[in-house]
C-alpha cells in the first residue's frame, strides 16, 4: 500500500460547477496552503455518472450556442492537470458510497447539478402533448440515456417561461434543420427529428413584463436570427412607464436586455411591413409569436391530448410584482412545453431543502447539514453542519445562475473548504485510506471501469472525425456503450 500525506478531495459532478471547483481548489491551495498549515499539494478525484465530463455544457445548452465551444474547451485544459483524476461512468450512491468516499478522502464536495423539470402544476399539464424541457434538451443534446426520438407532429406549438432555456426550447423548435447541422454538433437522429418538424406557430408565453424577464442578450440575439422564421410580438407590451425604465436602468444586464428587446420590437414591425418575411428579407414560413404579461392557467385537450392553452393576461409594477388582471385568451396549440426551472438532484445520504429545491447546507454557504432549514418563513435556524461535505453549483443554491456565478461559487465553498481543514487535526488530513489507488481496487472488485480522461480524449477525438467526414468541427456520440467501446479501446 503506497500512503501519500496529500490533501485528498473527492467531487461529485464533472460538470462547470465540479470542473471550476477542482481547479480554484488547487490553485488557492498554492496560494494559501502553506500559511493555513496544510501544505501545497492536493490530488482531487473528480467523479461522473456519465461516460463523459462537462455536464450543463455538454447536456444543457443547446448546440447552437457559440460560446460553449470556447467554455468546454476551458474545462478540458482545466481536466488535463495531473493533480485532477476524471472517473467518468461512475455513479455516488451506487457504484461507491459516501461512506466509502469518506473512508479515502478529506473532503467530499457535491457538484451534482440538475436534470429535472418543475412541475408545471396548472390544470390539463398530464394531458399527452406536454412536455418538460429537461427532456426535450436531453433530446436534441443527445443525452445518453435521454429519448432518441421526438415527436414534433404539432403544427401549433406553446413554449412557458422567461428564461434561457424557454429561449432555447423554443428557437431549436423554429430551427431549420439543414442550418443547424451545419453549425452544430448535433447527432444523426436530432437532424432527422427536426427536419421533419411540423411546427409553423410557435407562441413564447412571459408571465412578467418585458423589463422583468431573464433572458441574455446573447439569447436575444440568436433568436434575431433564424432563417424562414417571423418574429411577431404585442407592441402594447413595450408601452413601458417612467418608473419600469428607471428601475431596469440601475441594473447593467437588464438595461441591455431591454435595449435588445426594442430592438426586436423594431425588427418585428419590420418584418410586418416588408410582407411577413424572416431577418434576411425572405418570405417567411414560420411565425414566432412572443407574448409578455401572459401567465397560462391551464392546457386545454380533447381526448387527453392537448388542442389549446388558457392564458391570463397580467401587468407588471416596476418592482417586478405581478397581479391578475381576470381576461383570458385561448390559443390553439397541440404541444405545450414548459421551461420554468430545474430540480437539482438529490444525492443519497445528503438532506435536501425542497422549498428551495437544493441540497441541505448551511446559510448558503456551501457546508453541507444534517437537515434543511427549519421554519416555512426561510428564517435563519441553528442547523448542525456534517464535517467534511460540501456543496457548490446548484447543487448549493438551487437552478439560478449562469457560468459566472458558478465560479464565485466555487470560490466560496473552496475557502471555507481551506478554513475547515485548516483547523482539522493533522493539517486536514482526517481520511484513514490514504492509498491513493484504494479507490481503483474498490470499483474494479464490483466491476466498475472508470473512464478517465485519456478515455475522454478518445471519444473526444472519434467524435471530431466523425464531424470532419460532414465538414464539421464535431458530431457527437450518444450511445453510452458505444462512448466505452471508444474510451477502452
Amino acid at each position: 500500500m503506497t500512503e501519500t500525506n496529500e490533501l485528498r478531495i473527492a467531487v461529485i459532478g464533472a460538470g462547470p460547477a465540479g470542473v471550476y471547483s477542482s481547479d480554484i481548489f488547487l490553485r488557492q491551495l498554492k496560494k494559501l496552503g502553506e500559511e493555513l498549515g496544510l501544505g501545497t499539494a492536493a490530488r482531487i478525484d473528480l467523479f461522473e455518472k456519465l461516460p463523459v465530463p462537462f455536464g450543463l455544457v455538454r447536456y444543457g445548452v443547446a448546440p447552437d450556442h457559440p460560446s460553449i465551444k470556447f467554455i468546454a474547451s476551458a474545462l478540458e485544459k482545466t481536466l488535463d492537470n495531473p493533480d485532477i483524476h476524471l472517473y467518468c461512468d461512475v455513479e455516488f450512491g451506487k457504484d461507491v458510497t459516501l461512506d466509502e468516499l469518506l473512508e479515502r478522502y478529506d473532503a467530499v464536495l457535491f457538484a451534482t447539478g440538475a436534470v429535472e423539470d418543475k412541475p408545471l402544476g396548472l390544470p390539463g399539464a398530464d394531458l399527452d402533448g406536454v412536455y418538460g424541457a429537461a427532456k426535450f434538451v436531453e433530446w436534441y443534446d443527445g443525452y445518453p440515456t435521454g429519448a432518441r426520438e421526438w415527436p414534433l407532429e404539432a403544427e401549433e406549438v406553446a413554449v412557458i417561461g422567461g428564461g434561457n432555456v424557454a429561449m432555447d426550447v423554443a428557437r431549436e423548435l423554429m430551427r431549420n434543420a439543414d442550418d443547424l447541422r451545419e453549425r452544430t454538433d448535433i447527432p444523426d437522429n436530432v437532424y432527422e427529428g427536426i427536419k421533419e418538424n411540423k411546427a409553423r406557430v410557435l407562441h413564447l408565453f412571459i408571465r412578467r413584463g418585458v423589463a422583468q424577464a431573464k433572458f441574455s442578450v446573447q439569447e436575444l440575439r440568436e433568436m434575431e436570427k433564424l432563417p424562414g422564421v417571423q418574429l411577431i410580438i404585442n407592441e402594447d407590451d413595450f408601452d413601458l412607464d417612467e418608473d419600469t425604465i428607471e428601475e431596469a436602468g440601475k441594473d447593467k444586464l437588464t438595461r441591455q436586455m431591454v435595449e435588445e428587446l426594442f430592438t426586436i420590437r423594431e425588427m418585428a414591425e419590420d418584418m410586418e411591413d416588408d410582407g411577413d418575411v424572416d431577418y434576411e428579407g425572405n418570405t417567411a414560413d414560420r411565425k414566432y409569436y412572443v407574448h409578455f404579461n401572459s401567465a397560462p392557467v391551464e392546457v386545454l385537450g380533447e381526448d387527453g391530448k392537448v388542442v389549446g392553452i388558457r392564458v391570463e393576461k397580467t401587468e407588471t409594477s416596476a418592482d417586478g410584482k405581478m397581479s391578475r388582471t381576470g381576461e383570458f385568451e385561448e390559443y390553439p396549440v397541440q404541444a405545450v412545453y414548459h421551461a420554468i426551472g430545474y430540480k437539482p438532484a438529490t444525492a443519497p445520504g445528503i438532506a435536501y431543502d425542497e422549498r428551495h429545491a437544493h441540497l441541505a447546507n448551511a446559510n448558503g454557504d456551501g457546508r453541507i447539514t444534517v437537515a434543511a432549514k427549519a421554519g416555512s418563513d426561510g428564517a435563519d435556524a441553528a442547523v448542525e453542519v456534517r464535517e467534511r461535505l460540501y456543496a457548490t453549483g446548484w447543487a448549493k443554491r438551487g437552478p439560478v445562475g449562469l457560468i459566472g456565478s458558478t465560479k464565485s461559487d466555487a470560490l466560496l465553498i473552496v475557502t471555507n473548504m481551506l478554513e475547515d481543514l485548516s483547523k482539522a487535526a493533522e493539517g486536514g488530513r482526517v481520511a484513514a485510506d490514504r492509498d491513493p489507488e484504494s479507490i481503483d481496487r474498490l470499483l474494479e472488485s464490483r466491476g466498475v471501469k472508470p473512464i478517465d480522461f485519456a478515455g475522454w480524449k478518445k471519444i473526444d477525438a472519434f467524435e471530431r472525425a466523425e464531424g470532419a467526414k460532414e465538414g464539421r468541427e464535431h458530431k457527437k456520440v450518444i450511445d453510452p456503450e458505444q462512448m466505452r467501446a471508444l474510451a477502452h479501446a
